[in-house]
């Protein structure tokens, strides 16, 4: 029997060392450091491994490699008891503000690649390891470093921006304009003129031209002379201790909890003596499916062994048939001794590894690929006893359907060493392996050792394929591996074997398939009856888990066409000069055969320069507390006495109970055991069943003059995704029903005013303070309140019940992500029509909007009213009329999202446009010019445009866009590739600026001058990352004349500026700016405390009257972007975006470029990446990381150029601004339509013409089944209504 003896765990954290006497094994990394060493830089957002910001390194002595080894890991994920023996540095350990930032930490925090700062902890980590293994890495290395991380705010070019000054292949600025102005060339010329890249004509600089105006241009946002250079030798030292104990035997130890016990053995042995003892347990590396299945699934598993120190399992052996890995070998590792393998032997023999090292270059981020493996998919059989290993063998044991490896595997016939204590055996991995979901041909007992990958031979060609939602860290939609073997010097097959994963239960051999065309010529009839034969064999239920059905049918096929090809290529290299081979492949075709690309991220930003205060690129004022893991947010806040844990009970997403304990994962725990019952309606869930149903309409009329029908058009909804959850401390207090509360909201007055009401004390007994947000974007605006109420009212009935008690208990709450997004739909028919005419001009619109609210109005009627104030975009419709219906449904209630419904009602308007440059046969930039307004025109709710800047952008544009030059280039490569195309569109937006309720559009701030000199400044705006407090303190240092390092802001609450407006409606600069401009202008000597107020004037628009003025102002800008997608996948990249916005004068351009860019990702995200997928029930699927995807770092431009339009002053805002927060967000747009554009070619291809539709997002699902080919003819959709779909559209 195996000893049962509790050991002592012996680990370091940033250099100290821990001795844990009592480990729980279910204790994570993160919990640890957060709750126990009060380590809180390193932050919880998602808890499955999806956002990274939870990144510490791990570093340790490698007995295996016999090398220090340092590497990132997910400590969300990382279980305690996995730190025998193993150093931790976190972000706290690195540098600090109070002694000295680490290059790293200084790095983005002065590129401006921090905002809401919630993820930068672990971006700075990720960034810190690589440098530890590699100091002068390639930006490539740079770029796969951040696979694993997430960052929702910046759009991700500063942070590349700043870190790629430690590549060694970095080029500097490359501003050499004049022969001055080099970033490198000392402080005195950082901010000289100069852009320094050639992106006018292809024939020289930017700045050509603009000789009278060079000196108020600039691109230098910040300064890289002045960065501390990188000193590998200063690092801190690997624990010389730990080098110490692995010159000592490692000794079996075993850690127990209350729950679960945890083996670590030290020989094969042991393992098997242990297996045999404890038949159930799981088995261990990276915890990566373990720690997800017990933190969010609720599964337990009493005994779990972890075979790390086993050599057997770790080895890796070079044999004649191939490379053995021991099934506890990371993916990292495998990864490494692969590429070493391909550039040292035969390209021959190294098909199979060259197929496994491109799945695994996709293969999660670097901190899974550290330890193990990742896979979502359904819930895990809970009366399945086989082992699973989280690392090597974790990919096969796991028997995923979408494994990304198990069909190269299963394909290239690799062998399975297994052992038990009956003894060991060798098999083939083949068709036979798998048996059913998550269950393969081992016994019970038996334990995966080894894996055997075999060498390709002469005349074998192997090849691997995966398309996901997202290319980075994501899981497959389809996955396959591919091999043939010729007879020798010939064409003809001797063996094939497809194997696909997505298409069954199980990773699955296309027997029948293979089995037909063995003894065939590699030729197009081969091609042509694979794919039929394919078509049949590969086929799917249209109710099929996961659904996308039609799309992975034809994956299965476009794959194997890439096969064909890419074999093909490769047939006509080594049998050169053979007569026998008839077969070529098309020029045409050859772009299908390359594998994806994409080359490091090149960007420009043009800005123009103030020697002033206001109007220089100051640094985000937190920027360097949140790369050092100072900065505090709500959960960040230290432990009270007492304080208790509240999770939510909820059923279907709705709220119905929440569940109190002392501590979170109990509370979890908790609420998970909780069964509810009810009775089984049929629901409401999409529009379509609810649009006789609808709450209120929302319209502004006119005669309608259309002569065409509108088609139908949908546009999705999106997830906040703000990395940092919802969360609420509530402290009541022992007098008069007093209650502080530190939430994480954007509306702090709803929040004060809803918990007074269900306190039932008055709005003056309830603080609310905020000090940060990890981000909001509209979610923290309304639903928030839910989570703080909810919270209030437990912590008071907890304490009433607890009154005797000497301490207050306080109470906690943490929730993810609210289901909250905006949903519209434009539905054609009768009453959807345009009319134009045949140059284009547009003389008509009638257009019918529903959304689907969900369950209560919330801020639905508010969206739907902007997404109608905005059906025009920026073109002038003489006759117009739009009505707006909000529908009720049985699902979660949808709220604001950053544009509040703007950027919906003009990507309808564009679907329109683009569909009319269609039907004219005219270029679409030409037929959108025609439209644009002119200053001075009147929109459709009749407020007359003054300072109409949009015809400068659109201009400047197309010049720095050198649109028409590559508009040639690019009709060009659509003749000269079949299978890959490339598209562009240029997109303009016309944002009215304020809230739509006008007695919102007002602000206070409040002013104490000390005797000291310096200034506390509070102002009634919230901090989620938008760089609010920096501008206000720019705008309080000018109007007070005094240094911004004299001006303070601690947060904002209720008791020092009551009744604030939410932040939101990007009006927040211009109102508490504005304020902050008020209470200074009244100042005087005798007064050292005063107070301001702001309301933005003549807002007085009456719907019924359709006149007076809805907005302030309105904010324009115009974007042109290309993008390239694959015909035969769907997938995309994105090539190059330009984007000119009217800022105004910019307060601080840092900060405006900054948002620009992170709103046009976050875009970019809501129009061709993020999708909502619910069931017929309306339960939503796509929750965390794991299913719901946003942009990643090689999401965004390759070339991102960014330029805010110059001398624009706006005269209704503070210092001549404007805003900037939610603007830009639609000019993503011009992604999409770019992707419509590539469709169009594509289309074409096939002889269809006419418009067609592309609802939003454009997935690769919805782009590969809009590029209609004889693939997709070959997979004809199941009739609608013939069966229950997996999911639906709502």
């Amino acid at each position: 029997m195996a000893s049962e003896k509790k050991d002592e765990l012996i680990f370091f954290v940033n250099g100290k060392k821990v001795v844990e006497k009592n480990v729980d094994p279910e204790t994570t990394l993160l919990t640890y450091l957060r709750r126990k060493l009060g380590l809180c830089g390193t932050k919880l957002g998602c808890g499955e491994g999806g956002c990274g910001a939870c990144t510490v390194m791990i570093s340790k002595f490698d007995i295996f490699q016999k090398k220090i080894i340092h590497y990132s890991a997910n400590a969300c994920l990382f279980p305690l008891c996995a730190l025998h023996h193993v150093a931790v540095t976190t972000v706290e350990g690195i540098g600090s503000t109070k002694t000295r930032l680490h290059p790293v930490q200084e790095r983005i925090a002065k590129s401006h690649g921090s905002q809401c700062g919630f993820c930068t902890p672990g971006i700075v980590m990720s960034m810190y390891t690589l440098l530890r293994n590699q100091p002068e890495p390639k930006m490539e290395e740079i770029e796969d470093a951040f696979q694993g991380n997430l960052c929702r705010c910046t759009g991700y070019r500063p942070i590349l921006q700043g870190y790629r000054t430690f590549a060694k292949d970095w080029e500097c600025c490359r501003r050499n304009v004049n022969g001055q102005g080099c970033c490198m060339a000392g402080k005195g010329n950082a901010m000289d003129q100069g852009c320094g890249k050639k992106i006018v004509n292809g024939s020289g600089c930017c700045m050509n031209g603009k000789e009278d105006n060079t000196e108020l241009i600039s691109s230098a946002l910040f300064s890289p002379s002045e960065f501390q250079p990188l000193d590998p030798t200063q690092e801190p030292i690997f624990p010389p201790e730990l080098l110490t104990h692995n010159n000592k035997p490692q000794e079996q130890l075993c850690f127990k909890g209350d729950r679960v016990m945890w083996f670590l053995p030290s020989t094969l042995k042991e393992l098997v003596s242990l297996k045999a003892q404890y038949p159930d347990a799981k088995l261990v590396v990276g915890n990566t499916e373990v720690g997800i299945e017990m933190r969010l699934k609720n599964m337990l598993y009493p005994v779990i062994i972890a075979p790390t120190w086993i050599p057997e399992m770790n080895s890796v052996q070079h044999r004649k048939e191939g490379i053995c890995f021991g099934a506890s070998c990371t993916l990292s590792h495998i990864e490494e001794v692969l590429r070493k393998a391909v550039a040292e032997l035969p390209s021959y023999k190294t098909e199979v590894f060259q197929a496994v090292l491109e799945q695994l270059r996709w293969f999660a981020g670097p901190q899974i690929r550290n330890v193990a493996m990742k896979e979502w998919y359904g819930n895990e059989d809970k009366n399945n006893l086989y082992v699973y290993f989280q690392a090597l063998g974790g990919n096969i044991m796991t028997a995923s359907p979408i494994s990304d490896l198990n069909p190269v595997f299963m394909a290239s016939g690799s062998k399975l060493t297994l052992i038990s204590n009956e003894g060991s055996r060798t098999i083939k991995m083949d068709e036979t392996f798998f048996t059913g979901y998550r269950k393969t041909i081992l016994k019970p007992q038996e334990i995966l050792l080894s894996v055997e990958i075999p060498f390709s031979r002469k005349g074998e060609y192997f090849s691997a394929f995966k398309q996901a939602s997202r290319r980075e860290d994501d899981i497959a939609i389809v996955t396959c591996g591919m091999r043939v073997l010729f007879q020798e010097g010939t064409d003809r097959v001797q063996e094939i074997k497809l194997s696909y994963g997505g298409m069954a239960p199980t990773t699955v051999m296309a027997g029948k398939t293979c089995q037909e065309l063995i003894g065939r010529e590699w030729k197009e009839d081969l091609l042509q009856e694979a794919c039929h034969m394919l078509a049949s064999e590969m086929n799917l239920s249209p109710s099929a888990p996961g659904g996308m059905v039609d799309f992975r049918r034809t994956l299965v096929l476009s794959f194997f066409f890439k096969f064909y090809l890419t074999v093909l290529q490769k047939l006509n290299i080594e049998l050169n000069g053979n007569n026998n081979l008839g077969e070529t492949v098309p020029a045409r075709y050859a772009s299908a055969t390359e594998l994806f690309h994409k080359d490091p991220v090149d960007n420009v930003q043009l800005f123009q320069t103030i020697e002033d205060t206001v109007g220089r690129p100051l640094m985000h004022l937190s920027a360097a507390k949140q790369a050092s893991g100072e900065a505090v947010y709500c959960d960040d806040i230290p432990h009270y006495e007492n304080e208790l844990y509240l999770t939510l009970v909820t059923c279907v997403g709705h709220i119905i109970g929440g569940i109190l304990a002392d501590t979170q994962e109990h509370s979890r725990r908790a609420a998970r055991a909780v069964k509810i019952t009810y009775e089984d309606l049929t629901p409401i869930v999409t529009i379509e069943c609810c649009s006789h149903h609808s709450l209120r309409k929302k319209g502004k009329e006119v005669m309608s003059l259309s002569t065409r029908r509108l088609r139908e058009m949908y546009l999705g909804g999106q997830e906040h995704f703000y990395l940092e959850t919802h969360c609420t401390i509530a402290v009541p207090k022992k007098e008069e029903g007093e209650m502080e509360l530190f939430v994480s909201t954007q509306n702090l007055t709803k929040t004060q005013e809803f918990v007074a009401n269900a306190l039932g004390v008055p709005s003056n007994r309830i603080v609310v303070r905020v000090k940060r947000m990890g981000g909001g974007f509209g979610g923290k605006e309304s639903r928030s309140t839910i989570v703080s109420t909810a919270v209030a009212v437990a912590a008071v009935k907890n304490y009433q019940n607890n009154c005797n008690s000497m301490d207050s208990p306080q109470l906690k709450d943490r929730i993810v992500s609210s289901n909250s997004k905006q949903i519209l739909k434009v539905l054609g028919g009768p009453s959807t029509e345009v009319g134009f005419k045949k140059n284009g001009r547009i003389t008509s619109l009638d257009v019918l909007y529903y959304s689907n609210g969900g369950n209560s109005a919330d801020l639905s009627f508010g969206v739907m009213d902007r997404a109608v104030f905005h059906m025009d975009n920026s073109y002038n419709i003489p006759n117009i009329r739009g009505v707006g219906k909000v529908c009720k449904t049985n699902l979660s209630s949808n709220t604001a999202f950053r544009g509040f419904g703007g950027p919906q009602g003009m990507m309808v308007a564009e679907c329109w446009m683009s569909d009319i440059a269609l039907k004219c046969g005219l270029p679409a930039e030409e037929v959108r010019k025609l439209n644009l307004y002119n200053e001075g025109d009147l929109t459709h709710f009749n407020q007359k445009l003054e300072g109409f800047t949009l015809r400068r952008c659109w201009e400047e544009c197309l010049k720095n866009s050198d649109y028409h030059s590559r508009r040639k280039l690019i009709d060009e490569y659509n003749r000269q590739n079949r299978w890959k195309k490339r598209g562009m569109a240029i997109i303009p937006t016309k944002f009215g600026i304020s809230f739509t309720i006008p007695f919102l559009n007002q602000a206070g701030a409040l002013v104490h001058v000390y005797t000291d000199g310096t200034v506390l400044l509070t102002h009634g705006g919230t901090e989620m990352g938008q760089g609010l407090h920096t501008k206000m303190i720019q705008v309080a240092s000018r109007t007070l004349g005094i240094p911004t390092s004299k001006i303070y802001i601690s947060e904002t609450s209720t008791n020092t500026v009551p009744n604030t407006s939410p932040t939101a409606a990007s009006v927040s600069a211009d109102i508490n700016g504005m304020a902050v401009f008020i209470l200074a202008a009244y100042q005087d000597c005798v007064s050292l405390s005063a107070t301001g107020f702001y309301r933005i004037p003549d807002l007085n628009y009456d719907p019924e009257k359709n006149e007076g003025n809805a907005f302030a102002y309105f904010s324009y800008g115009v974007a042109c972007s290309e993008v390239e997608i694959d015909c035969l996948t769907g997938d995309h990249k994105n090539l190059r975006t330009d984007i000119v916005m009217d800022v105004g004068t910019s307060l601080n351009p840092a900060i405006d470029i900054g948002q620009i860019e992170g709103a046009f990702v976050q875009g970019v995200g809501l129009f061709t990446l993020e999708e909502l997928r619910y069931s017929p029930e309306g339960n939503l699927y796509t929750r965390g990381p794991g299913m719901y995807k946003i942009p990643a770092f090689g999401d965004i431009p390759t070339e991102f150029h960014v330029s805010l339009l110059r001398d624009c002053p706006n005269k209704k805002a503070i210092y001549s601004s404007k805003a900037v927060g939610e603007p830009p967000l639609f000019l993503s747009a011009s992604v999409f339509y770019a992707i419509k554009d590539a469709i169009i070619a594509a289309r074409q291809e096939s002889g269809l013409k006419e418009p067609f539709r592309l609802d939003s997002p454009a997935t690769p699902e919805r782009i590969r089944n809009a590029c209609v080919d004889v693939f997709t003819k070959m997979c004809p959709p199941a009739k609608p209504g013939t069966f229950k779909p997996w999911s639906v559209r709502v």
